[in-house]
């Protein structure tokens, strides 16, 4: 065991309050902020500490590489999803990298010549930095990525769920407002969601709105047809409402046929029409 970089390890240990605080300086100059002032100025400046500290350990217990490589993986992977997690830009983010490399040899460079240090320790050291900032960075990187992308679809799944709601009229009756785009992921929902409201809420007549749709191709067509065919099978009848007048007009241009499909102008409309037809509203 080189007993150098021991005693440099312990004195990193101890200085890893003054030099996380050097980081967070850096870290902060350019907004003028100095001091730690926010919950989540107070947990990046403890994950700081935290690095410091694991790397004093390294040099005081000097495991193998690879042993030190999954220490410092496992910081990076539990920092990088914090970061992403506290809604930190990635390029933010790794812009601090500079700072504890600048910061970390600012302070060995202080100790190495406290303790008149070999030249071979200063090779030893560098030979072991930097791989292990490297690591953490790499995977810091694809925490902060994958944690990111799971967040972006928790919040498509919570949207897309948002999109296709059934408003329930009256008895047997419900409405389903649709508005915006139609994409593959969101005709699958639709397909699903539909169904399982539909049987829940007991309907025998579900009203497509279509006022809130810009556009309709034939993939559109297709799935709502899909979705009006495995309605009949449950014993739903549905009915098309509120199709703007350029959404008719391309219908009609790509030759979407909606054959014997019920239409009604509007909301008003398709519910006197119910009225008439079965008594479902109380005059």
């Amino acid at each position: 065991m080189n007993n150098e970089l021991r005693i440099l390890g312990e004195k990193l240990i101890e200085r890893k309050h003054a030099i996380a605080r050097d980081i967070h300086k850096h870290r902060q100059k350019s907004t003028g902020i100095n001091q730690i002032t926010n919950l989540d100025d107070e947990r990046a400046f403890a994950y700081r500490t935290e690095f410091i500290h694991l790397f004093g350990e390294i040099l005081v217990q000097q495991p193998s590489l690879k042993e030190a490589l999954e220490t410092f993986g496992k910081w990076g992977s539990t920092t990088g999803e914090a970061a992403s997690a506290m809604g930190i830009a990635l390029d933010e983010a790794l812009r601090s990298t500079s700072f504890y490399r600048s910061s970390l040899w600012e302070a060995i460079q202080e100790e190495i010549k406290a303790h008149n240090m070999s030249i071979d320790t200063v090779f030893n050291v560098i030979a072991t930095l930097d791989p292990l900032l490297d690591e953490a960075v790499y995977t810091f990187s694809l925490s902060y990525i994958q944690e990111h992308q799971e967040t972006l679809k928790k919040s498509n799944q919570a949207f897309l769920e948002l999109s296709t709601p059934v408003v329930p009229i009256t008895k047997g009756v419900a409405v389903l407002p649709l508005i915006g785009s139609m994409n593959t992921e969101r005709a699958r929902l639709l397909m699903e969601d539909v169904l399982q409201k539909a049987s829940r809420l007991q309907l025998s007549h579900l009203l497509f709105d279509l006022s809130g749709v810009a556009t309709v191709d034939t993939m559109v067509a297709d799935q709502i047809f899909k979705v009006i065919h495995a309605l009949s099978l449950l014993g739903v009848e549905a009915s098309l409402i509120g199709i703007r007048p350029e959404v008719a007009q391309t219908m009609v241009t790509i030759g979407i046929n909606i054959g014997e499909l019920d239409v009604k102008a509007n909301l008003e409309t398709a519910l006197k029409d119910l009225q008439q037809a079965s008594h479902l509203f109380s005059l």
